[in-house]
């Protein structure tokens, strides 16, 4: 039988959420090689994801460069990880960069999807369906561990090997100064309402957050609503307190607070700190999805059996879609319809209703 893996090296660049499914599989590969050394390549926006994981013993970070930049960056990086002798790498992205630099390494087994134009680069590749099939993303990279010599044949549990995030002291104590600053009391019943998506083809319209953010704001003395936003949708989040406050009026207004920016760690701390998370299908939900707190999932052309929270099912989770559209889900290229009726027409009333739902199953 083969000897075990003693340094083993992960792929996964681009997006938070992405990372965020690849979370399970860090203490599986410790428990299965407790001896090993695990290393994460990830880039520079989903850091704070793995910055603190436990099962990670190096991590190498990545910015985007372009041009001859990248060229350089990446003929330096992939020296890097030739030197340090990988025995096992797996390549959980997918893409051309990340297959080029799983090829790189001379790692004596390379694991990757068995994509056309980078099966050369593998030297055991996975079968990846093709098409948006019902499959949650945590089971597609969990395939590429049963390709591993003696892996055992256990399916994932997500109970067990729920999506994570480590807490991160200092931003946990300046989110506590933030929310202090907006006026938020301890007792306070706080909400998260996440208004942006940096693809147009998840972003729910602001006049139906204007009136979700209403309702659940309405409804108890209280709530606290903070509303989150990504740095270049932050205008839009003012646009939809402020028109909130209004409707709400002098006395009801003061429940919507503004905590101002809040980088991904100090948000991961409010949303500890919170009775519910409201956003759509991006990487905020799935960081919330590494708390207990219960989330409500807003998902217009991605289908939640790919992409809700993977935890502990007694955690109270909601996903609301508007069901039986023949154009989803779809790859988020071009609206067929060209409305995106897949979020515009889903009701501010269905969300309301499903965030009390929650609310009432977490009062303390």
């Amino acid at each position: 039988m083969p000897a075990p893996p003693s340094r083993i090296l992960l792929i996964r660049l681009r997006l938070i959420g992405d990372v965020v499914f690849t979370t399970p599989l860090l203490g599986a590969l410790k428990r299965a090689f407790p001896a090993a050394h695990l290393t994460y390549l990830v880039e520079r926006a989903a850091e704070p994801v793995v910055a603190a994981h436990p099962h990670i013993d190096e991590l190498i970070v990545i910015d985007k460069s372009r041009g001859w930049r990248r060229l350089r960056d990446d003929a330096r990086l992939a020296l890097r990880l030739r030197r340090a002798r990988f025995d096992l790498v797996l390549d959980l992205h997918g893409g051309p960069r990340s297959a080029w630099l799983a090829l790189a390494t001379a790692a004596p087994t390379r694991i990757g999807y068995d994509i056309q134009g980078r099966r050369g680069f593998y030297t055991r590749r996975v079968h990846r369906p093709r098409g948006l099939h019902p499959r949650h993303s945590v089971l597609n990279q969990w395939d590429l561990l049963e390709a591993i010599d003696g892996w055992p044949a256990v399916p994932p549990d997500p109970a067990q090997d729920a999506v994570s995030m480590a807490g991160d002291p200092a931003a946990e104590a300046s989110a506590t100064a933030k929310l202090a600053a907006a006026g938020v009391e301890p007792d306070a019943a706080v909400i998260v309402v996440h208004v942006s998506a940096g693809n147009p083809f998840r972003r729910w319209p602001e006049p139906a957050f204007i009136r979700l953010v209403t309702g659940l704001a309405a409804a108890a003395s209280d709530r606290r609503l903070v509303l989150s936003s990504g740095p270049s949708d932050r205008a839009a989040a003012d646009r939809i307190a402020a028109a909130a406050r209004q409707v709400l009026g002098p006395e009801a207004a003061r429940r919507i607070v503004d905590c101002g920016e809040l980088n991904l760690a100090e948000l991961r701390a409010v949303i500890v700190r919170s009775r519910l998370f409201v956003g759509g299908d991006t990487g905020p939900l799935h960081v919330a999805a590494t708390t207990s707190t219960p989330v409500v999932g807003i998902y217009g052309p991605t289908l939640d059996a790919r992409s809700a929270p993977w935890r502990d099912r007694r955690i109270p989770t909601a996903a609301v879609y508007v069901d039986h559209l023949p154009c989803r889900p779809c790859d988020q290229r071009v609206c067929a319809p060209g409305d995106f009726r897949c979020l515009t027409t889903l009701q501010p009333e269905t969300v309301l209703a499903a965030a009390e739902r929650l609310l009432a199953r977490s009062l303390p």
